[in-house]
């Protein structure tokens, strides 16, 4: 459609809002006393917006402007500070048909606007009087008895639709036993507001320790902003019934214990999960993606792990050769104690990892993401697969013992795993087996380690550009 649309202003006079009735009250974020923000990780999060208004003995309609436009309607919920017994609440609606060109030509189907048109040599404009009969995929007018599309002109509309507003509003009809001034909160969950937790680690020279950075990143697409916001955070897997928050009772713990750097939010328990309070204001402003810090730590051990993990597939069959420069998995831990220069419960995130090359560059090296890790427990991180040392693995012997099915299966398999180390230092490779069924072990080059019910567990040392030969028999009954 190539008309221009514009809209005649007579009716809206007087700073009343387009879709205002006579008789309602407007309150915008001019009126706003403060804003309080708590955010969840599943896309959601609960507003707590309170403003100063002054309300009409009797019936009154209240219209929150610039709320959230994807707040969920159901869940709000307007109480008086100020007076609480005063307000009685009787009705809400929230408008969030908002006024677009498109809407507003869609409003007008049926009715009477003025196409206006102007001469290209003259400028002179001549205006007609054209019915709208379809807005879709375009306009479609009547004008006189002709039918005309894609118009050349402007569309002129001398009135807007009550219906239609310009920004999202939420209007609550309710009582007021006396006209004062007073303070009134709403409260609702709304989606369109999200935060994720984002690390960054750099490995020390030896690998034995990291210093650990934690920031918060919170993203604002609700279509509203929240200016000076006490901000707070809610880490873990709240439940939710058909996408909706499920009610629960809300009871504080004691806070845990801080990292050692002291971090921009507080932290404590909140029935099973923890809430991480920002110890300042800030604002979210609408469409914008925000970065908070939220911990620091140097100097946190770490354990290196050199990996082989193994499958449980080649103990029930004749396979022979295995694989060949198989690749060995690269890990780093460390323990989230105070201990360790931490101990404070860390949401899910990502944590990318940085170590400095001989010329004093920070070099990327590998990222993993985390889960929700409570304190005291263990971090561990996949950071890639080492390049210079690798695995063959075959198997040099099979027999069946006995059974002829899956049920009662006996066998006993032989197998050599050749470890390669390309470095000019000593390395030790975890070599991890899942061994199924009834399983012992009956020969072995080097001891083993039972770390579960079917997982063998060997520490092979490698020399500096050298090899190591593990071997082992294993019997197993299924």
């Amino acid at each position: 459609m190539r008309a221009k649309i514009s809209i005649a202003m007579a009716a809206l006079c007087g700073g009343v809002s387009w879709a205002q009735a006579a008789d309602e009250l407007r309150s915008t974020l001019d009126d706003q006393v403060e804003v309080a923000v708590t955010v969840y990780n599943q896309d959601l999060a609960l507003v707590k917006d309170v403003r100063k208004v002054v309300l009409a003995k009797g019936t009154n309609k209240l219209a929150f402007r610039e709320v959230s436009a994807r707040i969920r309607p159901e869940t709000a919920l307007l109480r008086g500070l100020t007076q609480p017994s005063d307000l009685t609440l009787i009705e809400q609606n929230f408008d969030f048909d908002l006024l677009t060109p498109e809407k507003l030509l869609e409003k007008f189907v049926g009715q009477t606007v003025s196409l206006v048109k102007v001469h290209p040599t003259t400028g002179e404009e001549t205006t007609e009087e054209a019915t709208v009969l379809s807005a879709q995929q375009g306009v479609v007018l009547k004008v006189g008895n002709r039918i005309e599309t894609g118009a050349a002109g402007r569309l002129v509309y001398h009135s807007v639709p009550a219906n239609l507003r310009d920004r999202p509003t939420l209007v609550v009809e309710l009582d007021s036993a006396a006209g004062v001034a007073q303070q009134v909160e709403l409260s609702y969950l709304t989606s369109g507001l999200s935060w994720r937790a984002d690390y960054v680690a750099e490995l020390s020279p030896r690998d034995d320790q990291l210093d650990l950075n934690g920031w918060v990143t919170l993203t604002n697409a609700s279509g509203s902003p929240y200016n000076n916001a006490r901000l707070q955070l809610v880490a873990g897997d709240v439940n939710r019934v058909r996408d909706e928050l499920a009610e629960t009772r809300v009871r504080k713990m004691v806070a845990m214990e801080a990292a050692a750097a002291a971090p921009a939010f507080a932290e404590e328990g909140l029935f099973e999960y923890h809430l991480y309070t920002l110890d300042r204001k800030t604002t979210l402003a609408d469409n914008q993606t925000k970065q908070i810090a939220l911990l620091s730590a140097s100097a946190v051990p770490v354990r290196k792990e050199l990996l082989l993990a193994g499958a449980d597939y080649y103990y029930m069959a004749s396979y022979g050769d295995i694989g060949q420069k198989m690749k060995v998995s690269s890990f780093v831990e460390f323990q989230n104690k105070p201990q360790s220069r931490l101990g404070m419960p860390l949401p899910a995130g990502v944590v990318r990892v940085y170590k400095r090359d001989a010329s004093g560059r920070a070099q990327f090296i590998g990222e993993d993401r985390v889960d929700h890790t409570p304190k005291n427990e263990l971090v561990r991180l996949k950071l890639g697969e080492a390049f210079d040392v690798t695995a063959d693995k075959k198997q040099t012997d099979f027999k069946k013992l006995a059974g002829s099915s899956q049920y009662n299966y006996v066998s006993e398999s032989e197998f050599e795993i050749k470890l390669k180390n390309a470095k000019s230092e000593a390395v030790t490779v975890t070599v991890r087996e899942p061994i199924p069924g009834d399983w012992k072990m009956l020969q072995e080059s080097h001891p083993h380690q039972k770390v579960a019910a079917g997982t063998a567990q060997w520490q092979i040392a490698v020399p500096a550009e050298g090899e190591s030969l593990l071997k082992y028999r294993v019997q197993v009954r299924q």
